[in-house]
């Protein structure tokens, strides 16, 4: 039976953005008493919805009279074809005295800025770049920690209608190279170090490198973090810093580039664990449109809430994030381990700056699980209202535990979308409950059904999650793809005239969404399709297990379910561990769940932004050639699994 966790009081769906949007909407929208009546409107009548958005939001620029073009081609589609506006000129709407952003550093560092003051560090930045002959189309990247400055070079980059992109300092040097190299940008902005866990890193060495080996680039520009004082570094010709990059502006009134909707305003990556990385190109229009949609309708988030997102500049949920100030909230800035010096760091900072809106992912809920944190307990969390959770699906467990050590009364959101649509399918709604291990609704605007192979439509059982109508933050397309051939491969090959997007899923009954994991990783045995998450979530309940990571090895012309677990310290696998977690896996999924082999390692490959890596685990097992390890945060865990003994029999 589905467990419902928490149910929004009549006051607060009153006093919701969502609930004021509905009551404004015209009359053709007809009657809408709830949300999965607004969301049938949102899909049915596209068009007015985002038009009646646009207004409610407030979004500055010339909206044109066309909200949609070209509706019945998914692919092909056009919002806003008329519209002009600009992505920075949005998010500095604001001025005065009131935070903007504030910063905390893992070593103590908190730094805050004002609206004006953010303004003032944008003006001169957008000067400088304008010195340097940056304009609209040109590409900026940014090789960088998540601080002020960072987000000050972003807004003056997109202020000019230049194009955006960014990787977080602990990427390697190939790793960049990877991205980077690909994109041809002008200009690098890059920090002169950051903290992790207790240690300093420089990244001075690598900056340099970057600016000597990719040829486009004019000048690097190094950004304080780790030292105030950069004139005892040696930067080299090509470098210099941001001081005096900036040395020769004073502030003054922002020029805003407005541009066409449809105009490049971010390149976000691929994770590149099969290959070089995709470079996806987003809008300026669909990323500002989505995300403030997805930020006051999904998220409730309002002028003067403050939202905090435990994340990486090379994560799109930094994007997600800064897009925060278009709605007027203070952004909530972290750099560095969110267990330094303990587990209580991201609660203390909560804590301290009153966060309404928290953010991070299941995998960081998950470990905070194992590991005794209780903010309930030791925080006065009276200020939250919503939490948020992404990167991989969230357990039944996580969301209880939530509810039990975080806080009773908040609004949980396991939001998922991706770095395809720099946004989500599927997310929050504050008008709605929140039942145990589902992501609450399908988002606004986002026509998501679930197809079986043969692309029929299925109700209540798993199947391919789909998008069937258009939405603005569709790509514009791939870098360097010039016919468009990669961009359809990769989301409308499978069904026609249907965005594909790789998930496992399954729509509930209370209107919810399920994930079961990425449908390249499902498993196969004996022909019956397997979602990871569905193994994951029985494996990680059993208190000396860690995390777990499952694969399917070809075996006997079969495929054999193939656990690995990372146990806690002084755990061993013996035959009563393993005997518990097949019974657990029995009793609460499937026999065809119950693994073949269990298998003990001491370290889970994982991504940057700390998704495990099923499919580079895989390739391993099978001999296979991992073709991109700098995606990886400890490519080092592959060696774990090679030539296993176990596997052999």
């Amino acid at each position: 039976m589905t467990k419902q966790l928490w149910q929004p009081s009549d006051a607060r769906i009153a006093a919701s953005l969502t609930q004021k949007f509905i009551n404004g909407l015209p009359d053709g929208a007809g009657d809408i008493p709830d949300y999965d009546a607004l969301w049938e409107w949102s899909v049915n009548d596209m068009g007015a919805f985002w038009s009646a958005f646009w207004d409610f939001a407030n979004i500055i620029g010339v909206k044109g009279d066309v909200a949609v073009e070209n509706q019945s081609d998914v692919k092909n589609a056009k919002f806003f074809p008329n519209a002009k506006l600009n992505y920075a000129e949005n998010l500095l709407r604001h001025t005065g005295a009131n935070p903007a952003v504030v910063f905390h550093g893992e070593n103590g560092d908190r730094l805050e800025w004002s609206w004006d003051e953010l303004r003032a560090q944008t003006s001169r930045i957008q000067q400088a770049l304008i010195k340097q002959g940056i304009g609209q189309g040109d590409r900026v990247a940014a090789f960088v920690p998540n601080t002020p400055y960072t987000l000050a070079a972003m807004l003056a980059v997109t202020s000019l209608g230049a194009v955006w992109s960014s990787c977080s300092p602990d990427f390697g040097y190939n790793g960049v190279m990877d991205r980077f190299g690909q994109i041809e940008p002008k200009l690098l902005f890059c920090a002169d170090g950051y903290f992790y866990n207790g240690k300093e890193f420089s990244s001075v060495e690598t900056a340099q490198k970057l600016g000597a080996d990719i040829p486009s680039v004019q000048q690097v520009i190094i950004t304080p973090y780790i030292a105030t004082d950069l004139s005892a570094i040696d930067l080299g010709d090509k470098c210099t810093s941001l001081a005096d990059f900036t040395a020769s502006f004073e502030p003054k009134k922002i020029a805003f580039t407005r541009v066409e909707f449809n105009a490049p305003l971010f390149i976000l990556f691929s994770s590149g664990t099969t290959g070089l990385p995709k470079c996806i190109i987003h809008s300026v229009g669909g990323t500002l449109l989505q995300h403030v949609k997805e930020h006051q309708l999904q998220g409730d988030i309002r002028d003067g809430d403050r939202v905090m997102y435990f994340t990486t500049c090379g994560w799109m949920m930094w994007n997600w994030l800064v897009s925060g100030l278009a709605s007027g909230a203070t952004l909530i800035l972290f750099d560095g381990s969110p267990f330094y010096p303990d587990g209580n760091r991201l609660a203390d900072i909560a804590q301290r700056e009153k966060v309404t809106h928290f953010g991070t992912s299941a995998k960081y809920i998950d470990a905070c699980a194992k590991g005794g944190i209780t903010p309930a307990t030791t925080h006065d969390l009276s200020d939250l209202r919503t939490i948020f959770s992404t990167g991989s699906p969230l357990a039944p467990e996580g969301f209880e535990y939530i509810y039990d050590a975080w806080k009773s009364d908040v609004c949980l959101s396991s939001i998922a979308g991706g770095t395809d649509i720099a946004a989500c399918f599927t997310g929050g709604s504050p008008i709605s409950p929140v039942y145990s291990g589902q992501c609450q609704k399908r988002q606004l605007g986002m026509n998501v059904r679930v197809f079986d192979d043969e692309g029929r439509e299925t109700n209540g059982e798993p199947g391919e999650l789909v998008c069937v109508g258009p939405h603005p933050s569709q790509p514009i397309g791939f870098f360097n793809d010039p016919m468009g051939e990669k961009y359809h491969n990769a989301y409308f090959a499978k069904f026609d005239n249907v965005w594909h997007h790789g998930d496992w899923v399954e729509i509930t009954p209370e209107g919810g969404v399920v994930f079961f994991g990425r449908s390249d990783a499902v498993l196969n045995p004996g022909g019956v399709r397997i979602g990871t998450a569905e193994i994951y979530r029985q494996v990680e309940r059993i208190d000396q297990v860690l995390e777990g990571l499952v694969i399917g090895q070809q075996w006997d012309n079969d495929v054999r379910v193939v656990l690995f677990v990372r146990l806690r310290d002084g755990v061993t696998l013996d035959d009563e561990l393993a005997a518990r977690i097949r019974k657990e896996i029995r009793a609460n999924a499937t026999p065809r769940h119950v693994p073949a082999k269990i298998i003990a390692v001491a370290d889970i490959p994982r991504t940057k932004s700390g998704k495990i890596t099923e499919l580079a685990v895989r390739d391993v097992v099978h001999g296979r050639p991992v073709k991109n390890t700098e995606a990886l945060a400890n490519a080092e865990a592959l060696e774990l699994f090679k030539n296993l003994p176990e596997l052999q029999d």
